[in-house]
């Protein structure tokens, strides 16, 4: 059973779909990508399924058991979903390791600000900025990073909300990781994402980067005018002649 499902889910603007009656499944334990051209919707479908904006009609269902016709975005991680976003979101004036600190809790940001943290929290603090590269980095302002490292400290707080048992989080949504990475960095976002997958996480990955999507991806939609245009395995989707033409515009 697929651990989270679309039904007919339908989001417009003023009269134009982003996405439009979309029904599609996300499999537990595999990376499934989300390609499609600029306006394709692919956004807009992260950002209803995480409560970013509301849903006009359809519904989402989690793991066949739950099924939503709005999601709250202070809900989204007792449904077992988390993301990262394009446009980076860190708490600029605190240092790299309270970035991760404050997440390591289910209490308020304000109380996990004065909270003394223990040897638990601070092992795994290391452990995830280790992880991504950053652990030299920790007591710099998020502010001061590079673009780059700013992207692998969003996902270091999204292993930290994994392993640390802030929810039971088993749905990670990137929406376009890669973007701006050196391919140090990209190599360290990759082995993450394979080894989420290898944790049975099922991991949505928006990336214009074909080569990474077909690197990574166990299973691919195409989105054209918010409506779903193809699916499959990446291999044979993107060799389809539709696809070129809309993606990549051939």
């Amino acid at each position: 059973m697929p651990i989270l499902q679309t039904k007919h889910l339908t989001k417009h603007f003023d009269g134009v779909y982003a996405v439009n009656k979309l029904s599609i499944n996300f499999e537990a334990g595999k990376i499934t990508g989300i390609i499609g051209p600029n306006g394709s919707g692919k956004s807009t479908l992260i950002n209803t399924l995480t409560g970013m904006i509301p849903i006009d009609s359809g519904e989402i269902i989690v793991a066949g058991a739950e099924r939503l016709q709005r999601v709250e975005a202070h809900e989204v991680a007792s449904y077992g979903m988390t993301r990262t976003f394009q446009d980076v979101r860190l708490f600029e004036q605190m240092p790299v390791i309270d970035n991760i600190l404050v997440v390591l809790t289910e209490r308020s940001i304000w109380k996990a600000l004065f909270e003394k943290h223990g040897a638990f929290h601070l092992e795994k603090a290391e452990e995830v900025l280790k992880k991504v590269g950053l652990w030299e980095k920790r007591n710099e302002l998020a502010k001061n990073l590079s673009y780059g490292q700013r992207k692998l400290l969003e996902i270091a707080r999204v292993l930290a909300m994994i392993h640390c048992g802030v929810g039971d989080i088993n749905i990670i949504f990137l929406d376009e990781p890669f973007a701006g990475l050196f391919p140090e960095m990209i190599k360290i976002v990759t082995v993450v994402m394979k080894e989420l997958r290898d944790q049975g996480k099922a991991v949505i990955l928006i990336e214009h980067n074909m080569d990474l999507i077909r690197e990574l991806s166990d299973h691919i939609y195409v989105l054209d005018s918010g409506e779903l245009l193809a699916e499959g395995k990446p291999g044979d989707v993107l060799a389809r002649k539709d696809v070129i033409e809309a993606y990549l515009g051939e």
